[in-house]
């Protein structure tokens, strides 16, 4: 009983997690802040969103533990929790553009 619900604890932590990177938002503020820390306006505007947008994310990726936050003054900047995110980002998209390219080539075929 305890290794099925210590089981079912961690899969609903891994999809709590993935599910944070199913935003294309999220994923963006993501390769923003591994270029440097910014704050909720400055990543508003690098992106083209609108505050409250960027914030609802923000709160997301936080809570996940993909962010943290260091407070200086009135001004809260968000930075990267972990550099290995982008890459594991960049190998799941190498492997999504190698499986688009085959099926693009069996269609031709």
């Amino acid at each position: 009983m305890i290794v099925a619900t210590l089981q079912q604890e961690i899969t609903q932590l891994e999809a709590n997690f993935c599910a944070a990177l199913s935003d294309p938002n999220r994923l963006l503020i993501l390769y923003a802040l591994n270029e440097g820390a910014r704050n909720v306006t400055e990543l508003a505007n690098d992106l083209g969103l609108n505050q409250p947008t960027t914030s609802r994310h923000l709160k997301v990726l936080r809570e996940r533990g993909l962010v943290h936050t260091v407070r200086t003054g009135t001004v809260i900047t968000y930075h990267l929790s972990d550099s290995r995110l982008i890459q594991a980002l960049d190998l799941l998209r190498n492997v999504m553009r190698e499986r688009l390219t085959r099926q693009a080539n069996l269609i031709k075929n």
